[in-house]
């Protein structure tokens, strides 16, 4: 009684305390045999660091804006291309726009209103460019600052925009609606003109029918007061608009999807619905001048070919010491259902087929003028399919494509986590850009690549950054992101230490996912040392080492056993600790959750101590790179298969990789391959135990809803979607961008699932060295119910990013934000304790310790952290032979909240780097005694004698912050980062000479502390988590730097330091560089005496007010843009700036001297109204006596 008072007297003080925590005492160390507690505050027992570290960092040294974007533009609609600037644009369903040009040159803006875009239009060689949205507005953008903004916004109130075009130096944009009309607007005022073509004046009087949507319009190359309008039932129509009327009417029975001219502006060819291509000479307009359908078959009795699918666009581009070219998109025939998605490319006679990976959206033909009515001389075709964007060279006979510079194939297959690491050791991208360009494919064309525009430097940010991506297919990417740019070194294919499955073997295999088994689940990669480790959906961990040399050899691998054997736990004060789990109930609900086939391989066979998959038993072929060294797979224990791995730490100094799932944590020996560790989380607590746990039960019924558990446990995202996702389990790996995501991905926390382990450590008292059995044993098979379909492509489960428990609770609402582990009323009713974080560093194991020895700090599902002492032999000599001993000390430190990150900080404030080898090539040629000897790297910064007699161990669970002075244990500050949401990702970073906790929260703030004493430095609410996807990518790095995937194929960064906002501007590429406009072509006399009058056209004299009048208001509304005065000032400097500073003041005055001639018409009306009125009234009453009144 006397202890629980004490307790109870201790809690109150945690409340009491500044920072104090509600959790299980905000101290370290009440054990189940007792011990002290010391209270949570600002203040600590041992050695207050106040007044001994300096911090030097405040809130002025942050700031969050975004960086930059890699990757392909997700969902793209639109496409254009500046000839003179050679700079591309593309447009995006969800209102973006990617500029790119030189590698280095890539640019991303966005509508605010997110509309898709329709089209894009450069004003070609001005730095501008024109945007139409699905929302029926058109918007101007200024390329002449680094970061382009909107000049002007002219909305369509009462008409659908359905094509633009810009004739080449002309300042009036041509606007074609779905109702047939063309409008133009003025592109320097982005004002409508009064002149319109209406569709009933553009057709026949004698047609009864609507020509429907305008689908084309382009000035004829021969003359530039003609315009050519395309109408989507089949009719075209050549306008004079000079005379405002038409000069040429042509129809054809199929609809038309594009126009296309000639040069020489005589003929004109379409594209129609049935696959067939009209060409059409100005003379003769009654019929095409030729018909042909290229891919229809030829019928014998001399019909018609057979029709085809439409041709969506077509291309007519002239050369003048060749045939010209004819390039297509679709056309094919319709027996060929299987038939991929292609571009036709007909040059005289030859016709070449390119089959494409994706569906094309659109493409352009890239020619050396820019002039329409100038020989054309195509050199290449841009194509932009729906996930690739490639570049076909035309001036080889086979059409090679570029080899692209741009890093579009991020998504090559899908992303499932990424790790970032800026200033890291400079010798590293080379080194890996080494051995990944053995790797690059051959039959590129030799030619540069064309899209050339714009200008990049490297700025004044110099250190090296390396991104690595994790994909579905098992591969890892790693990228050079210095200077904020993206650019592939090397790729590492994990899944080839593994037997492929074979075909009709599905049944009889161990395999959990159906689909992506090789799925990369967790890296760890250590740079110093080059170690690399990957952790996979199917339950498996493999150690790479780095060799520049190629090996053929086998591949070790080793079998874990990881067992669970507890059921139900009572806590001895509910308000404070929150109680275990049942974790009976769910068992059935595991394969649904973890995408796992069948889990007993035929009737009355059942799985035990097999992997998930099989390594390669023969010597392997492995090339410079990365090597494995060696593979470590948890098995199926009594018919259940092994749980997702949810937490990863490598040592290179130690030989030791440490990993744990929701059962228990193994160490694993990689250089004597064995296993040191394997144990249940219970049995890592020894006599410390802060639960009373039950033994385990027999197991009740299983059939279990399959959706029961993880509907439960979704609640907590969005409540109003789980009745969604019963039928809608996508895939996260399938480019899919519902929030329903984020629910999915949610259900299939590490703390889900259930499998019976089994220890095999020397350390373990409470195990035995054979098989543990349990009256749970009965009846493990059939574990799924009948009619539960598996998950498909293991939900891409590299999701385990967040190894977090989940909350889930029944009988009240829950909401997304809601907190998961901390407290009574949401209890993780359905899951076990994970080890969510893993940490190896040179620290105090016990309270009396006195000097630094190696540690293993574990964090887990509930909040708790145990310290594990590594015993590792004395000398370097011995590594190889004597064995690890793997120790729990005993001591236990809780949190509220799953633990997501440790650090330690030496005792003045300096971060501790864990202890590495330095990297030697394991395959050297040299092997002497002195290049063999390991090179060890133990304290940096620090030196040992530097640490002083005590450090700073930094913790933060999703819901706080602690840090705690060693060895005593004592916690020294306190933080409360949330109690509504949660963290996702909290890393320990350095940034100006110092270091800070940064952390993202589910809410969608990023915030930063200081450390030691936890202060709070930044919080911004700046990213709401709409998915998983950016939960399960988001990671910080040093030097205020960030990433998530801002979609299934783009990487954004973001930086968090206010230094890097400051510099942002110089390291931007340019998107326009001055250049001159190449000369057109001298005209010959007789082609200008007989070839149009085109030179003489005024469009400002037809098309301005003074002649075509004011347009309706009601028609489109003007809307200036935010890329006035203050976008200029981003923009370049000296004569440019100054004439767009004045260009845009003169625009701002016209518009107000419009706004005021308006408003002065309107007064002069209404007064002479007034005036007529009062004249009225005067003469009714002139000759009236006043009694008359």
């Amino acid at each position: 009684m006397k202890k629980f008072n004490f307790r109870k007297v201790l809690d109150g003080l945690t409340a009491s305390s500044p920072g104090g925590s509600s959790g299980g005492g905000s101290g370290g160390g009440s054990g189940a045999g007792g011990g002290s507690v010391h209270p949570g505050g600002t203040a600590g027992a041992a050695g207050t660091p106040r007044d001994e570290i300096q911090e030097t960092l405040t809130s002025d040294y942050f700031q969050i804006c975004k960086t930059v974007r890699h990757g392909f533009p997700y969902l793209p609609t639109a496409l254009a291309f500046d000839p003179v600037q050679k700079i591309l644009a593309i447009g995006t369903r969800t209102g973006a726009i990617r500029i790119l040009g030189r590698p280095g040159v890539d640019c991303y803006c966005q509508h605010e209103s997110g509309a898709a875009v329709l089209q894009l239009q450069f004003l070609i060689n001005e730095g501008a460019l024109v945007s139409a949205s699905a929302d029926d507005a058109l918007h101007l953008w200024n390329l002449r600052q680094k970061r382009p903004a909107i000049l002007h916004s002219l909305k369509f109130n009462r008409e659908r925009i359905t094509y633009c075009h810009l004739p080449f130096q002309s300042k009036w944009l041509y606007v074609g609606t779905e109702r047939g009309n063309t409008h133009v607007v003025n592109i320097e005022s982005f004002i409508l003109s009064g002149y319109v073509i209406m569709w009933n004046k553009a057709i026949e009087l004698s047609t009864k029918t609507h020509p429907g949507p305008v689908v084309h319009l382009s000035d004829s190359p021969r003359d530039e007061g003609k315009l050519l309008i395309g109408y989507e039932n089949g009719t075209v129509v050549l306008w004079d608009l000079r005379s405002k009327r038409a000069d040429l009417r042509a129809y054809y029975d199929e609809a038309i999807h594009s126009v296309a001219w000639h040069h020489e502006g005589k003929q004109f060819m379409c594209s129609h619905s049935d696959g067939s291509l009209t060409l059409w000479n100005l003379k003769s307009p009654n019929r095409p001048f030729q018909t042909t359908i290229p891919h229809g078959k030829i019928q014998r009795d001399g019909k018609k070919p057979e029709s085809c699918k439409p041709i969506l666009k077509v291309e007519y581009k002239t050369c003048k010491n060749s045939e010209p070219f004819v390039i297509f998109s679709g056309g094919l025939s319709y027996d060929k259902a299987c038939r991929r998605p292609s571009l036709t490319i007909m040059h005289g006679k030859a016709i070449t087929v390119l089959e494409m990976d994706h569906p094309i959206v659109d493409f352009l033909t890239l020619c050396e003028t820019p002039y329409p009515n100038e020989f054309q001389e195509p050199y290449a075709v841009v194509v932009l399919l729906e996930k690739d964007l490639i570049v076909v060279d035309l001036t080889q006979s086979n059409f090679p494509i570029f080899e692209n510079p741009y890093p579009i194939d991020i998504h090559e297959s899908p992303v499932t986590c990424t790790e970032y690491f800026a200033d890291c050791p400079p010798d590293l991208i080379p080194v890996l850009y080494s051995v990944g360009a053995k790797h690059k494919k051959q039959g590129y064309s030799n030619k540069e690549w064309p899209i050339s525009g714009g200008a990049w430097n490297l700025g004044a940010q110099t250190y090296p950054e390396i991104i690595i991506t994790g994909h579905a297919d098992g591969s890892v990417k790693f990228w050079d992101a210095s200077a904020i740019t993206l650019q592939m070194l090397y790729k590492l294919k994990t899944s080839k230490v593994f037997e492929k499955q074979k075909l009709g073997e599905g049944k009889a295999t161990a395999e959990i996912v159906e689909e992506d088994p090789f799925a990369v689940q967790m890296m760890y990669w250590c740079p110093e040392s080059r170690i690399f480790c990957v952790a996979g959906v199917s339950a498996y961990v493999v150690v790479y080492r780095f060799s520049k040399h190629e090996v053929n050899t086998e591949i070790a691998s080793l079998e874990v056993r990881l067992q669970y054997e507890v059921e139900d736990i009572i806590t001895p004060e509910p308000e404070i600790i929150p109680p275990f789990p049942d974790a009976s109930s769910q068992l059935p609900s595991l394969k649904s959750l973890s995408g796992s086939t069948n889990t007993v391989a035929c009737e009355g066979t059942m799985k035990d101590s097999i992997p998930c998959l099989s390594v390669k038993t023969r010597p392997v072929r492995m090339p410079p790179g990365y090597q494995a060294d060696l593979v470590i797979q948890l098995v199926w224990v009594d018919g259940e298969p092994p749980q997702q791995i949810t937490s990863l730490a490598v040592n290179s100094a130690y030989g030791l990789v440490a990993f744990g799932n929701c059962n228990g944590l193994a160490v694993v020996d990689f250089m004597q391959k064995t296993v040191l560790l394997s144990m249940g989380t219970l049995d890592l607590y020894g006599s410390s135990d802060p639960y009373q746990r039950q033994p385990r039960s027999p197991r009740k019924s299983k059939q279990f809803a399959a959706d029961n558990f993880c509907m439960r446990g979704l609640s907590n995202f969005y409540p109003d979607l789980t009745k969604r996702i019963r039928t809608s389990y996508q895939s996260l790996t399938e480019l899919s961008d519902s929030p329903v995501s984020l629910e999915l991905e949610r259900c299939k926390s590490p703390t889900s699932d259930h499998v019976n382990g089994h220890c095999t450590s020397p350390t373990s008292q409470s195990c035995s060295s054979g098989k543990r059995l349990s009256s749970a044993d009965v009846s493990k098979a059939n574990r799924r119910g009948p009619g539960r379909p598996p998950f498909r492509k293991a939900q891409s489960a590299a999701c385990m990013e967040i190894s977090l428990p989940v909350t889930t609770e029944e009988n009240r609402e829950n909401s997304f934000s809601r907190s998961r582990s901390s407290s009574v009323s949401s209890i993780d009713r359905d899951s076990k304790e994970a080890i969510t974080a893993l940490y190896f560093m040179e620290s105090f194991a016990r309270k009396n310790d006195s000097t630094v020895s190696p540690c293993l700090w574990v964090g887990t599902g509930l909040g708790m952290v145990l310290i594990l002492s590594l015993n590792l032999p004395a000398s370097d000599d011995l590594r190889q032979s004597e064995p690890v001993m793997v120790s729990p000390s005993g001591k236990i430190l809780t949190l509220k909240g799953a633990v997501l990150t440790f650090a330690c900080l030496d005792c003045v404030g300096t971060l501790t780097h864990p202890p590495y080898e330095v990297w030697r090539d394991p395959h050297s040629a040299d092997d002497g005694e002195k290049t063999r000897k390991r090179k060890l790297v133990m304290h940096s910064p620090s030196s040992s004698q530097d640490m002083g007699d005590h450090q700073f161990a930094v913790v933060c669970s999703e819901k706080q912050a602690k840090v705690f002075s060693l060895p005593s244990q004592t916690c020294l500050y306190v933080h409360n980062i949330t109690e509504t949401s949660f963290l996702l990702r909290a890393d320990v970073v350095a940034l100006c000479n110092s270091v800070c906790l940064a952390c993202f929260c589910a809410n969608g703030h990023i915030m930063t502390l200081s450390l030691p004493s936890l202060r709070p430095l930044l919080d911004i609410n700046y990213l709401p988590v709409t998915d998983m996807r950016i939960a399960r990518t988001f990671c910080f790095t040093n030097e205020g730097q960030a990433l998530y995937l801002s979609s299934p194929t783009e990487i954004q960064r973001l930086t968090y330091s206010q230094e890097m906002c400051d510099n942002l501007q110089d390291m931007l590429g340019d998107l326009f560089t001055p250049v001159e406009t190449p000369e057109a072509q001298n005209r010959g006399f007789l082609k200008g005496l007989f070839g149009g009058s085109g030179q003489a056209f005024d469009r400002e004299e037809l098309f301005g007010e003074a002649t075509a009048g004011k347009a309706s208001r009601s028609l489109a509304q003007h809307i200036p843009g935010s890329g006035g005065i203050e976008g200029v000032r981003g923009a370049a400097g000296g004569v440019i700036g100054d004439l767009t500073r004045a260009r845009i003041a003169l625009d701002e005055r016209g518009q107000k001297l419009g706004e005021l001639d308006e408003k002065t018409a309107s007064m002069m009306a209404s007064a002479e109204a007034f005036s007529k009125h009062a004249h009225e009234v005067m003469l009714k009453y002139k000759d009236k006596k006043w009694y008359q009144f």
